[in-house]
């Protein structure tokens, strides 16, 4: 469960810095990424949307959960971040974690934001 307590710190703050190289590191080969906006984009198209300039800032989370499940993981979670106009946004993300070769790596993940 730490290692995913982790690895979930690791992610958001990683979105927030735009940190490309942590993201190669903890993705899967066939990772899959739900957007806000319904697209889906795969592991390639992931790296590209986080190298670029985001629209939101301030990026933190709240009421994690954790289910493990064998070899599998998911993590719900609620995003608290601040808009370009200032105002408080919030979301929601579900991230699948699968462990490969004993080692936890990304699969897909879900993301919301109100």
């Amino acid at each position: 469960m730490n290692a995913l307590k982790h690895l979930n710190a690791g992610y958001i703050r990683s979105v927030a810095m735009k940190d490309v190289d942590w993201f190669r590191e903890h993705l899967s080969d066939d990772f899959l990424n739900s957007n806000p906006d319904g697209s889906v984009v795969d592991r390639a198209g992931f790296l590209e949307q986080i190298a670029k300039p985001a629209a939101i800032s301030n990026l933190g989370y709240e009421d994690e959960r954790i289910r493990i499940m064998g070899d599998m993981a998911i993590i719900h979670a609620r995003t608290t971040y601040l808009r370009a106009d200032g105002s408080a946004g919030f979301g929601r993300y579900t991230d699948s974690w699968a462990r490969r070769a004993g080692v936890w790596v990304c699969v897909a993940a879900h993301v919301t934001r109100g």
